[in-house]
């Protein structure tokens, strides 16, 4: 897999301005983080977009099935692309690590960086969610499809999990 560094993307992207402005005492940490939150986020947008694909191949397999008249397991590919579905918008719109000026929890620069590195692992994910696409795929109408069914359904729950984990990485108390 080709290791993504949207940080330094976001830093190459500052036009002449933003850098003059980096020369105020105080606001090149602001930037700083400002780089983060977008890094994090284009590293997001392009997860949900991974995942976007393989729901789209999910349902083109539930449709050629359900065209063959094959219905016994559309409820369960269902459920599949409901849970892909469901990682996909939660991380397209989960927070950038913001936190407002009296909020409990600070988020700073090492939380951010807390916060790319496990959206980075979410990252990861899509290429186990593309794999299970493609085994499903591969077995369509062979007597191997309820189990790779069942892995790819597995595979989207676990998704879905390490997601709701994500606030443990910005506390800093995940495992």
């Amino acid at each position: 897999m080709v290791q993504h560094d949207f940080n330094e993307r976001i830093r190459q992207a500052e036009n002449a301005l933003e850098r003059l402005a980096s020369k105020i005492p105080g606001f090149q940490g602001y930037r700083d983080k400002e780089h983060r939150r977008d890094a994090d986020k284009l590293l997001r947008l392009t997860v949900a977009q991974r995942v976007d694909e393989q729901w789209r191949r999910l349902t083109e397999i539930q449709r050629q099935m359900a065209a063959a008249g094959e219905f016994g397991y559309l409820d369960d590919l269902e459920a599949i692309a409901i849970r892909l579905r469901t990682f996909s918008d939660q991380v397209r719109t989960a927070s950038y690590g913001y936190a407002g000026l009296f909020d409990a929890v600070k988020v700073d620069a090492e939380a951010l960086n807390r916060l790319y590195a496990y959206d980075l692992d979410l990252l990861s994910l899509t290429d186990d969610i593309k794999a299970g696409v493609e085994a499903l795929e591969k077995a369509v109408g062979t007597e191997a499809f309820p189990q790779a069914m069942k892995d790819l359904l597995s595979t989207a729950r676990r998704a879905v999990e390490t997601f709701n984990r994500r606030e443990e990485a910005i506390l800093g108390t995940s495992a």
